[in-house]
């Protein structure tokens, strides 16, 4: 008799990486393909979404063949996606813009805007905190700029959208990215008449609205045959990848907060009925229709580090050997050799601006503190704590917002680090849960869809599946040193975005005379 097994998609940024899982949370296969990010101007960050189209079907495809020869049974599949993209189709479904991602910064004026009239109000209602990652935001980008596209477009979808688009041909969105969009009010489970009517779009220009939980079927037979299915494989729609990825490292109860740091970092918690904060510091995204997750994304985890390794040690960058040990580990090294508090020098990483909690695209990187006696290794480690540092101003917000911490699951590149990961639990002052977790939101993704197709009865069921890898309690004595640095660091953030908003000035204008 074969073994039931879910297919998992990830749609990421990056890549899409697809695995399979059977309910004991063995993996069958696992595929990953890569493609471009481009960048026409700097601010532009975007997508083609044929390229990803592709990127599903051939991982898809290959897992489906692996499963298959394992004597498998594909019982069906799920979808993980990441959060804010959109693209323009005509009205005979053709695509007229590439995908703009979470990480476009285009739509910077439309956003200030939005915060000095009615963003307040929207966030209040949809969850999504007003920045350029919007869709929101990018819409009016498109309606201001691009006015002959704007008319011409029949649908705004997102990647996700699009991919389940070309295989069933159909508009439906699940309830976690239309909670992304900015555009989706969170107590009706609908799209919101009001910001619709701001923006300039009709709701019959957006997808259907269903449950993450929503079952597709009917793929055409020739392109069920190159995927290797049964035509009548189900397909559930699944989430976004942020609320997948609770339930992957097994965050999935009332109190246990994920932290999950890779080239940008997010903390998330899932809670029982929608929750914004008043001040607009977190986002609160849909999982089901009686479960959601707050918390708050950063832009720069892994990329500060990277830019550490590229920027300040290029000579080790450049004199490691591939066997095994790399730039990180050495860097990770030297770190462990600086007190904690790094003699005193804070590191703001805002090398890409910010998102939680500030939500302003203007913040800089900043060493503050620096002295004759610092050295590169001093920065380095500054760097992986003011990582840490702003992972727990986000800590903050949640627990202002009425959450009560009964754990902290950490997952991620940076889970890797035995320093980092002692950093974070004496910064938090709690211990830190490592699960040994892979590829946490197509986890997520398989499990969501086993509950949507009986196959398990309470998604809580993943944490007998996932098992502690590690655990870190926190260091007394650098509790005490950091406990003195946490609030330099909070007074530095939240007095510096007049200063920001000058420098930035002035860098826009230098970057647009050459």
């Amino acid at each position: 008799m074969k073994t039931d097994v879910i297919i998992g998609i990830d749609i990421g940024t990056t890549s899409t990486k697809t695995l399979a899982y059977d309910t004991k949370g063995a993996i069958w296969a696992e595929v990953e393909q890569e493609y471009p990010l481009y960048s026409p101007d700097p601010s532009w960050k975007e997508q083609d979404p044929e390229e990803i189209y592709a990127a599903v079907k051939s991982t898809l495809a290959e897992v489906a063949q692996q499963v298959e020869s394992k004597q498998g049974h594909i019982a069906g599949v799920g979808f993980s996606a990441a959060m804010h993209s959109i693209l323009a189709l005509d009205d005979e479904g053709n695509v007229l813009t590439n995908a703009l991602t979470w990480a476009d910064q285009r739509s910077f004026s439309e956003a200030e805007e939005l915060k000095e009239g009615e963003g307040h109000a929207i966030y209040l209602r949809t969850g999504t905190p007003i920045h350029p990652m919007s869709p929101l935001t990018k819409l009016m980008w498109f309606r201001r700029n691009r006015p002959e596209l704007f008319a011409k477009a029949t649908k705004w979808i997102s990647l996700k959208e699009y991919v389940c688009y070309r295989l069933f041909h159909r508009f439906i969105v699940d309830y976690s990215i239309a909670s992304a969009t900015g555009l989706f009010n969170l107590k009706e489970l609908s799209w919101d008449d009001e910001t619709l009517n701001l923006v300039g779009i009709k709701e019959n220009q957006l997808s259907q609205p269903v449950s993450t939980t929503h079952v597709v079927k009917g793929l055409d037979s020739e392109l069920a045959a190159y995927l290797n299915l049964d035509p009548e494989t189900p397909f559930v729609i699944g989430a976004s990848d942020g609320v997948l990825a609770n339930i992957g490292v097994g965050a999935v109860e009332h109190g246990s907060v994920a932290c999950s740091i890779g080239t940008s970092g997010a903390i998330r918690t899932i809670v029982n009925e929608p929750t914004v904060d008043p001040k607009g510091r977190i986002f609160c995204y849909a999982l089901t229709e009686d479960q959601w997750v707050i918390g708050g994304p950063i832009n720069n985890g892994g990329i500060s580090f990277r830019w550490a390794r590229d920027q300040l040690f290029p000579d080790i960058k450049e004199s490691i050997k591939p066997n095994g040990f790399t730039a990180y580990d050495e860097l990770t090294r030297r770190a462990s050799f600086v007190r904690p508090g790094s003699n005193g020098l804070l590191f703001l990483p805002y090398l890409t601006g910010e998102r939680a909690p500030f939500w302003d695209a203007d913040t800089k990187g900043v060493f503050f503190g620096l002295t004759l006696d610092h050295g590169r290794d001093h920065m380095v480690r500054s760097v992986l704590e003011g990582v840490m540092f702003q992972m727990y101003s986000v800590a903050i917000a949640l627990i202002e917002a009425g959450v009560e911490p009964v754990e902290y699951r950490a997952g991620g590149g940076f889970a890797r680090s035995e320093l980092w990961r002692q950093i974070m639990a004496d910064i938090f002052e709690t211990e830190i849960v490592v699960p040994e977790s892979h590829q946490g939101s197509c986890l997520g993704a398989a499990w969501l869809s086993m509950k949507a197709l009986g196959m398990i009865d309470d998604l809580s069921s993943v944490k007998e599946v996932i098992r502690t890898k590690v655990k870190h309690g926190p260091i007394e004595e650098n509790v005490q040193t950091y406990r003195e640095l946490k609030p330099v660091f909070l007074r530095l953030a939240r007095q510096l975005p007049d200063e920001f908003k000058a420098i930035s000035e002035v860098q826009r204008k230098i970057s647009t005379q050459h």
